[in-house]
This record gives C-alpha cells, structure tokens and sequence, in this order.
C-alpha cells in the first residue's frame, strides 16, 4: 500500500472524540532524521468503553508504548528533527502492523488484536469487516499518509528514518536483559554505527535486532516508509521501565541523539 496525498483536516471532528490521527512535532526540522513514534499514545474513543478494559489495563503495555512518546519529542527538540507520534491505542489498530483483512472480513491478529500478552480484548472480538475499514480509514490511513507525505518532500534531501518504540522487561514470565536493542533489517551500516556509540556505556546491555526482529509480514514503517524508499531505517526500542518517567525519558534522549548524530 503507498500514499501519496495528506488526509484533510476534515476527516477528524475532535469533539465527538476523533482528534487527528496524527501528532506532528517540529516538522520543518533541519535534521536529516525523521523520527516515528506509532505507539504513543492509550487514547481510545468513549464509543469504544475503553474496549471492555479497565484504565488500568489499557494503560499498560498492550495499549500503547510506554515513555516512547517523551523519549521522541525530545529528541525532535535535540536533533531538529520532525516527528509524527500516533495518537489512539494501538488495540484499536496498529500503526505499525500491515492492516490486512482476509475474506470473510477478520482483520490480522496482529493488527486489531483479540489477545495481547495474557489479557482479553473484548472490543476487539467479532467485530466486522466494516468495523475494521472504520478504524482504517480514520487511524491507520491518515497517520501513514501524513508520514509520507512529509517523505515525499523531502526526496531530494538526505533523509535517515528512525521510529522509537518500548519493550517490557518481562514477556509472559521471560525476563529480557537488555536495556535497547537496535533493530534494522536492510540498514546493516547504520544500525552497526548506533549500535557503536550505544556500546561505548559499559553500563548498558544493547542489543541487535532484540528483543523484536523487522519482517515485512509483522512491521510496516520501516519496510513500507523506510526501505522502499532506499532510506537508512532502524527501530530503536528501550526498556520502558528506564524511561517511564519524564527525566529519564530526557536523558535517554540525550543518549540516542548522541548515537544517531
């Protein structure tokens, strides 16, 4: 799927709790990183009631990345760089999922899932194929034609894509070590060159392609906005018990735009 034109702002009514798909920081940056940051945000419309979740719940990991959002919009402000931040939960779909349907109208587990990690998404189960063109065609379109709009300007410039995500320390009662791992598929070079400057702090434990892999089966920024393209396209992931509150999530910021510089 590509994108070619940016959705018009009047496909969003923010008062019946439809606000844009899309946060966009800093957009006229000078940098040549254009940073992403999918899951930002744990919005869920009121229709929606929470998806049979408690606030609780949702707040967790399964509804958005933790600290991933302050950890991007402070590197747009140390790296002079644009930044496009999703703004609902990723459970009403996933931005960074391919949002398949196959043909009796289901959507793809991954994409509008009906179980993350061990909890139950009730709103998620049975839902129809015109539910999921909805959520679509409001969320997942416009967010992602934002995006490459701003790339398709900028195709006589320099440009390096770098989306910033959170992982939990613990996975289903595996506890993962690592602090950041770097993730890259085709930008072997680039991905080597973060990865050094990370591993200059003895402290820390980075990694390559962990504790997640990119497939173009289970990612889409970096393979459709990114390689597609001929861009360099890594996808950083950090501990989210490092940057949970705002200070840490600044100084971890300092450190990624240290390595991305």
């Amino acid at each position: 799927m590509t994108y070619s034109a940016a959705p018009q702002a009047g496909d969003f009514d923010s008062e019946k709790g439809w606000p844009s798909a899309v946060e966009i920081v800093n957009e006229q940056g000078a940098s040549d990183i254009v940073l992403l940051c999918e899951h930002a945000s744990a919005y869920v419309p009121e229709e929606y009631g929470r998806l049979g979740l408690s606030e609780a719940e949702l707040h967790r990991h399964i509804g958005w990345d933790i600290g991933a959002a302050a950890v991007t919009r402070h590197l747009a402000t140390l790296l002079d760089a644009p930044a496009f931040l999703g703004t609902y939960s990723r459970l009403l779909i996933d931005l960074n999922r391919p949002p398949e349907v196959s043909e009796n109208g289901a959507d793809v587990p991954t994409s509008i899932p009906v179980r993350s990690e061990r909890t139950d998404i009730p709103g998620n189960v049975g839902i129809s194929a015109e539910e999921v063109a909805r959520r679509q065609t409001r969320i997942f379109d416009p967010y992602h034609a934002y995006v490459a709009s701003h790339l398709d300007k900028r195709r006589d410039r320099k440009t390096r894509l770098v989306t910033i995500h959170s992982f939990t320390p613990v996975y289903l009662d595996d506890a993962r070590p690592w602090h950041c791992g770097v993730l890259f598929n085709k930008s072997r070079a680039f991905a080597k060159r973060v990865l050094s400057v990370l591993g200059e702090e003895d402290s820390l434990v980075v990694g390559a392609n962990v504790p997640y892999t990119i497939t173009e089966d289970a990612d889409y920024a970096i393979p459709i906005h990114g390689e597609a393209r001929g861009l360099d396209s890594v996808l950083i992931e950090v501990r989210q018990d490092l940057i949970s509150d705002e200070q840490s999530a600044r100084e971890w910021a300092q450190r990624l735009a240290k390595a991305l510089r």
